[in-house]
């Protein structure tokens, strides 16, 4: 799964990235941080991998990963081509999500592209360049359907939807923020439109304001009045804001274990914004992880929520899948409780789950199967 991480000129974008790389997932699997210049990988943070490494005594853990792609930057315009509007646009539609880091701090040193700190305006930048992008494109869509619609009455239902996405659009709003059914979502997606992408925002704070950030645990420096702004932003069209300072997130990628704990209790802190952003990635696109531990190796596997057993076997091997008989599986906290599998089993809390189980976070599993 991919972010896109976009943002205006001189907001902390590459500096962010820049810490993204230098925290690459460290695994035998993805032992380069960055597969390509401007894609980097990271793991995302999950005590469980630790305690059941531990409990089996593993030889290697492996995390879950994201991919975040630092795409190009935006200038107003870029929906027809100004400045690298056209490549912006086409690695957006590569991407599964976008993270929007947005400038939250005064900084007489680094220049505004509008000269002023406005949080909302910012966001709006981007989106509108997005949603023209999108109009273009539904516009096109309709015109093709109608012409084809004597052919086939069944078109009606997707013009009309389209309709509807037209006018959401040319009222200024995202296309993730239109109400639909289940088979109006099914044709949307479809579409492949920009703004119907889920956005995650990072509110990009000075190093000066992570004194509030450490002692306010809901991730809000009230102080910080254009983090209030981003969040009721956000909060109106349905997304999440997590506070980051960029500038500290590069410091403390560069960091080993060890020193990251020390540098963290010092700032006050029970975790990087980076270690938060990542999770909330991770949710954002509705991902969960269940589990497999031995003494080879501890690792979580990336599924989406909704994911039956055989799909998630497939993900280790397709003839787990082609094969597969039935999962044995353990909840993570009961496993935690009894101290080991045997002891989960004789509790009876080790389940057999055949082909129609859907499997949960933190299921922690074992594929029976036959090929």
């Amino acid at each position: 799964m991919k972010l896109g991480i976009v943002g205006l000129p001189n907001v902390g974008k590459s500096t962010l990235f820049n810490a993204i790389t230098k925290a690459g997932a460290e695994c035998a699997n993805y032992p380069f941080c960055t597969i390509e210049p401007n894609v980097g990988v990271v793991s995302v943070p999950d005590e469980r991998l630790i305690k059941l490494a531990q409990m089996y005594s593993s030889q290697k853990t492996i995390p879950a990963i994201i991919e975040f792609v630092d795409i190009a930057g935006l200038v107003k315009g870029a929906s027809r081509g100004e400045g690298l509007g056209n490549k912006f646009l086409s690695h957006i539609r590569e991407v599964d999500a976008i993270l929007h880091v947005v400038r939250c701090f005064e900084d007489g040193n680094i220049i505004h592209v509008d000269g002023s700190i406005g949080p909302s305006r910012d966001v709006e930048t981007i989106s509108l360049e997005l949603i023209f992008a999108d109009m273009e494109l539904v516009e096109r869509r309709v015109d093709r359907c109608r012409k084809m619609l004597k052919g086939d009455k069944g078109l009606q239902i997707e013009i009309n939807l389209l309709d509807r996405l037209l006018v959401h659009l040319e009222s200024g709003k995202p296309a993730r923020t239109l109400e639909m059914t289940p088979e109006e979502a099914d044709l949307a997606r479809g579409v492949f439109l920009l703004t119907s992408k889920p956005v995650i925002y990072a509110a990009n704070i000075s190093e000066d304001d992570i004194v509030d950030l450490a002692s306010d645990d809901s991730d809000d420096t009230s102080g910080n009045p254009f983090i209030v702004e981003l969040k009721k932003f956000a909060h109106g069209e349905g997304s999440e804001v997590i506070v980051v300072c960029a500038k500290i997130e590069e410091e403390i990628a560069q960091l080993e274990d060890a020193e990251k704990s020390d540098f963290l209790e010092a700032l006050g802190l029970k975790e990087s914004g980076l270690d938060k952003l990542v999770r909330a990635s991770y949710k954002l696109l509705g991902l969960i992880s269940y589990l497999t531990a031995g003494p080879q190796e501890t690792r979580a596997w990336t599924i989406t929520k909704g994911t039956r057993a055989p799909q998630a076997a497939g993900k280790i091997h397709t003839d787990f899948e082609k094969g597969f008989i039935r999962a044995e599986i353990v909840a993570y906290d009961d496993l935690m409780t009894f101290g080991t599998y045997v002891a989960a089993k004789e509790k009876g809390l080790v389940r057999s789950e055949g082909k129609e189980y859907v499997m949960k976070d933190g299921d922690v599993t074992l594929f029976r199967f036959n090929v």
